[in-house]
């Protein structure tokens, strides 16, 4: 009997103490390396450190930002979305960055530098994304022109852009990993990476101003999660690549091969650089043909980021 009450009695625990957790929703566009730090939240159970029961849920960008708005979901790590909501006057801010710069990689058999692209064909994804961006700034950091002096040409997928330089229908193409792995088995050169020229913040988490003034101590534990798996992944290779094999459903090999080339841009303290937010700021600026300049307090609030980092004995930059 007394066996029985000390069983029961532990399972109430258990029970209460799932209970307790605070449910929460977050966003990603993919259970992939760019979103691992969710995955690796969840099955290290940095988020169950901190009080939460956390649902990770797959939602393209559009789905994802009318889902936080309308309150289906309490944060996305789709980031430039949320910037550029912010900019339209919307109540959301972002509060931490995840990636501070994207891991793309210009390719191409035989060149052998970035200057050497001047005047050819640059495979990149869909025009005015992150992809084409990206390619642009790398282009102009190398000094050239990208509307002047190459001609950008859209292909979609990673794969089919791929296909395209193996085809030789253009002389380079911007590529994310594995792909960027896969292309050195045939013998094309990673001419440069965007993460070598600039800070761009890539991936990170946001919601919305009332989540933020009414759940502030909540807003701290999400963000101090998530610090604790990006400092797990930048340390601990094998087991975020289990992680990733796993949680994102990817085969081990390309798991390998996305985890050497990115895991460098895995924030380790979800600082939110200047000079980063203001590239993105500037950008969404042009896509959004906005007729003022917008300050980086308007779209981001850093003031849990800082509780975050102070708890966990990170000083604040």
């Amino acid at each position: 009997m007394k066996i029985f009450i000390s069983i029961l009695f532990v399972v109430l625990l258990v029970w209460a103490s799932i209970s307790a957790a605070e449910k929460i929703r977050v966003s990603v566009t993919n259970y992939n390396m760019s979103y691992l730090a969710a995955g690796v939240a969840a099955k290290r159970g940095f988020f169950k450190e901190e009080g939460l029961d956390v649902e990770i849920v797959r939602m393209n960008a559009n789905v994802a930002m009318s889902s936080l708005i309308s309150g289906d979901v309490d944060y996305t790590m789709i980031f430039a979305s949320v910037i550029r909501a912010a900019m339209r006057g919307i109540p959301l801010k972002v509060i931490a960055v995840l990636i501070d710069s994207p891991p793309y990689a210009f390719t191409r058999p035989e060149i052998t530098a970035m200057k050497a692209l001047k005047g050819k064909t640059v495979g990149i994804g869909v025009y005015g994304s992150s992809n084409d961006i990206i390619a642009r700034m790398m282009l102009e950091r190398s000094g050239i022109d990208p509307d002047k002096e190459t001609k950008l040409v859209a292909f979609g997928s990673d794969g089919a852009r791929f296909a395209a330089l193996k085809e030789g229908l253009v002389e380079a193409a911007i590529i994310a990993p594995p792909a960027d792995a896969q292309a050195r088995k045939f013998g094309l050169n990673v001419l440069a990476r965007a993460n070598d020229l600039f800070k761009f913040p890539h991936i990170g988490l946001g919601t919305t101003n009332k989540k933020l003034q009414e759940r502030n101590e909540e807003v701290v534990r999400v963000i101090r999660a998530f610090i604790k798996a990006n400092r797990f992944v930048r340390d601990h290779r094998q087991e975020s690549i289990n992680v990733l094999v796993d949680w994102g459903r990817t085969q081990k090999e390309d798991a390998i091969a996305s985890y050497d080339s990115t895991w460098q841009v895995f924030s380790p303290d979800g600082t939110m650089p200047d000079d980063g937010m203001r590239l993105v700021i500037d950008d969404a600026q042009k896509a959004l043909k906005a007729t003022r300049t917008f300050a980086i307090n308007e779209v981001a609030d850093a003031g849990p980021l800082r509780e975050a980092q102070r708890t966990l004995g990170i000083k604040s930059k």
